[in-house]
């Protein structure tokens, strides 16, 4: 059961709706530059393809060779034993008993011998199975994770979302935009790279992003005059180089089960209505989960995550205002074990990352947890407010520690100029973008995708 988002949209209508995008219109030059990278790709993918097939060739041919050899062999040994029972027989008829004994003894070696042989060729027949047990198994993980792509990138790229994506970045890439209109017709020299770096800054994309940008700009177009949309289209493809590797497909049937989820964020950030999001989707995927209102400061937020609850009809387990948030979690995987469910998604108490005895109270839920199995939490997702700007990377920094954050999702870019600091996240931590939030209905919630974002957020979409 594999529960990425998307999964039940048919392939035609997902190539479709990824076929429906526009794609910016490249240079000669740049076009030519992608070939010649993809060309270099391929080759250097056939090469590695080539030499393991040739490893693998070889190590089978070795092993047919030495079973052949085995059962040579094997074959070999019997005549042997059959000539040494034979003459045991007559020296025995002989009543030559110590000829009988060495004979004896060297049948005995013979049939030891033998079962080594045996032992041997069953190794090696073994072995064969699971070179081909794990080319099928590597073949078919490869087409569930082309098909869990595609379904990805159709989602996170339909024309529609994206629609609304760049109509939620809209403060942001106004921000840029007006900015960047400065720059039409400008030469790119060291004041233009200067004043293009403070612009960056200030759209809180952070000045090890905005380095590297105006570094790599300078590479191929310094003392050049540009145009605005030359730079849109740079600055879009240089932003989507920081987020590509952070963007990521989570997989919520994978690992033990229950999967144990916690997200976790500050106040107001989004949390609860993330769960009940995602709690949707994979409930219409066939997963059987479990929501627990580990928030037991806030009432509204037991109440809130309720509603999704019973929208979605999965049980929520919950306490009364001021319980332990942390026993309520132990008793809350207890039972997902004892029904065999998929999932336990646990909301947590907002909290300031700047308020250390809320932080240890996480810490403790986490410790909990792990009593019932040391795995656990299998996942720790942050939501992070765009709204809250620069404010977002010491988020991460702070929840990163103390609860050891394994993904990110993003919420409320419908309604800041600050997006720009999704980008300084990617650049500045290690951690996959998992989601991205640009309103309030179950569907604003899609996949992150690098392309899609850095072209609204500079203002490159229609």
């Amino acid at each position: 059961m594999i529960l990425w988002f998307g999964k039940k949209k048919k392939q035609d209508e997902a190539r479709a709706a990824g076929a429906a995008m526009v794609a910016p219109e490249l240079s000669a030059d740049e076009i030519a530059a992608r070939e010649a990278e993809t060309a270099t790709k391929q080759s250097e993918k056939a090469e590695i393809e080539r030499v393991v097939a040739e490893a693998n060739k070889e190590w089978e041919e070795r092993q047919v060779r030495e079973a052949a050899e085995a059962e040579a062999e094997a074959r070999r040994l019997d005549d042997e034993a059959r000539r040494a029972e034979t003459a045991r027989a007559e020296a025995l008829s002989r009543a030559d008993e110590a000829e009988a004994r060495r004979l004896e003894a060297e049948a005995e070696a013979a049939r030891l011998a033998r079962e080594e042989r045996e032992a041997a060729r069953a190794k090696a027949a073994g072995e064969l199975k699971l070179l081909e047990d794990r080319r099928e198994a590597a073949r078919l993980r490869e087409e569930r994770e082309a098909a869990a792509r595609a379904a990805l990138e159709a989602e996170a790229n339909d024309p529609g979302f994206v629609a609304r994506l760049g109509s939620g970045l809209a403060r942001s890439s106004s921000r840029l935009g007006t900015g960047l209109a400065a720059f039409n017709k400008r030469r790119l020299d060291d004041e233009t790279l200067e004043d293009l770096e403070d612009l960056l800054i200030t759209s809180d994309l952070g000045a090890a992003v905005a380095q590297r940008v105006t570094r790599n700009l300078s590479k191929e177009r310094f003392d050049r005059e540009i145009t605005e949309n030359e730079i849109k289209l740079a600055l879009a493809a240089e932003i989507e180089s920081v987020l590509a590797p952070r963007e990521q497909i989570v997989d919520f049937s994978d690992g033990p089960r229950p999967r144990v989820v916690l997200f976790v964020g500050v106040n107001g950030s989004g949390k609860t209505t993330t769960i009940g999001k995602i709690a949707s989707k994979l409930k219409d995927q066939g997963a059987k989960a479990l929501l627990v209102a580990g928030d037991t400061f806030r009432a509204a937020a037991i109440e809130q995550l309720t509603v999704w609850g019973d929208r979605a009809g999965i049980p929520v387990m919950s306490k009364p205002t001021g319980a332990d948030a942390a026993g309520l979690v132990y008793e809350a995987i207890e039972r997902a074990k004892r029904e065999d469910l998929d999932l336990v998604l646990v909301d947590t108490a907002g909290r300031l990352q700047n308020r250390a005895e809320l932080m240890a109270e996480l810490e403790k839920v986490v410790r909990v947890a792990r009593k019932l199995d040391p795995d656990a939490p299998h996942d720790v997702i942050l939501v992070l407010d765009a709204t809250v700007g620069q404010n977002a990377l010491s988020q991460v920094e702070a929840f990163r520690h103390t609860a050891g954050v394994t993904g990110l999702v993003m919420t409320k870019l419908d309604g800041t100029a600050k997006g720009g600091v999704l980008v300084a996240i990617a650049e500045a931590h290690d951690l996959p973008i998992h989601f991205i939030g640009v309103g309030e209905g179950a569907d604003d919630l899609r996949p992150f995708s690098a392309h899609a974002f850095s072209q609204a957020l500079v203002g490159a979409i229609d």
